[in-house]
């Protein structure tokens, strides 16, 4: 099953793409998309559907629209569900009701709340079936989730930091105005750093009546197709396998099944974790190793393994070549234009 995405990020493009001289209905029809996504937030269109979008607007000159439309984001954009997040008692709140309603907003993205000491970082992972999402992809969602940290904390409000795992781009005009100075990027993550406290604030305009009956109007609403219980472990292994917790115990904690529930629940759909793990790894692997912060040693340890020489006789049985060698020849591709983000032997998700 394809994932799925919302509209919404379509309606904003449109009016964004026109005020930096970029033809949306073209573009749209050159992607292989319908041009009536554009005033139709409420659709839904495989998420692979609307990263071409970017990338053909990207050839048309179109530099950070993914943050350009989480600067224009509202929250009366999530649809649906705004009125059930507006009278949420506080952020944590918000973030918990997002994940458990995110089949009404997009089946690619995850948030996932780590909170250190006096510090919160919300995750924010994107699954895509692409070993890259792209930039313009993970600044669109990053954007998306800080326009609703503003909704619940203040229009003004700035965070410690965020963070990219992607390069910076040639301009940062745009990630400054929004985001604040504080925007890394070939950072660890995607993600936003934010006071531990802030979580917890109260919200002002939260209504505990108003929230109930939007939650029964929101249980009304359609399900486009059915959540899949391996898309969900693939999401939360995306977020966990590289902070260390890759085993089958916290991703099943984290999903409120017991280890033995997971498994079982996977082997009906004729899937196990374990293969699902090796998939996510595959992913991440490459992935990482596009970086050249990231030494082979610290890929390894990001996907688990214990010993470098474990991870090359895996990535080796996945790949037919050591990862030194993957990344050498990826990176001599790079210089003569030609880049292959995964080895033709192998298919992600």
């Amino acid at each position: 099953m394809p994932l799925l995405v919302r509209t919404a990020s379509l309606t904003k493009y449109s009016q964004i793409a026109r005020s930096i001289g970029i033809d949306p209905v073209r573009t749209l029809r050159a992607a292989g998309v319908d041009p009536s996504c554009l005033s139709m937030p409420d659709l839904r269109i495989p998420e692979a559907s609307l990263a071409r979008v970017f990338e053909v607007s990207a050839h048309q000159g179109g530099g950070s629209l993914g943050v350009r439309i989480g600067e224009a984001w509202k929250l009366a954009d999530f649809g649906a569900l705004s009125l059930f997040l507006q009278h949420q008692p506080t952020l944590r709140d918000v973030l918990a009701q997002i994940e458990c309603y995110r089949h009404l907003l997009s089946d690619s993205v995850a948030v996932h709340v780590e909170e250190i000491d006096d510090v919160a970082v919300l995750h924010v992972a994107l699954l895509t079936g692409r070993p890259h999402p792209g930039p313009e992809m993970v600044e669109l969602a990053v954007g998306a989730v800080f326009s609703l940290v503003r909704a619940m904390l203040g229009s003004n409000y700035l965070p410690r930091s965020v963070h990219f795992a992607h390069a910076a781009p040639a301009s940062l005009e745009v990630h400054r105005r929004f985001f604040g100075q504080r925007v890394e990027f070939d950072s660890e993550c995607d993600g936003i750093v934010l006071a531990r406290q802030d979580l917890d604030r109260a919200n002002p305009l939260a209504d505990a009546h108003l929230a109930h009956y939007a939650r029964e109007l929101l249980d009304l609403q359609p399900r486009y197709q059915q959540e899949s219980l391996a898309d969900n472990v693939r999401r939360t292994l995306h977020i966990l396998l590289p902070r260390g917790q890759g085993a089958i115990e916290p991703v099943s904690a984290r999903l409120g099944l017991t280890p033995r529930t997971l498994q079982r629940q996977l082997e009906q759909t004729g899937m196990r974790f374990s293969a699902l793990l090796n998939e996510v790894r595959a992913s991440l692997a490459i992935r990482y190793l596009t970086q050249p912060r990231h030494s082979v040693s610290d890929v390894a340890d990001l996907l688990g393994f214990s010993e470098l020489s474990a991870f090359s006789r895996w990535f080796s049985g996945e790949f037919r070549q050591a990862p030194s060698h993957w990344r050498g020849a990826f990176f001599e591709r790079g210089t003569n234009g030609s880049l292959a983000p995964y080895p033709a032997n192998h298919s992600g998700h």
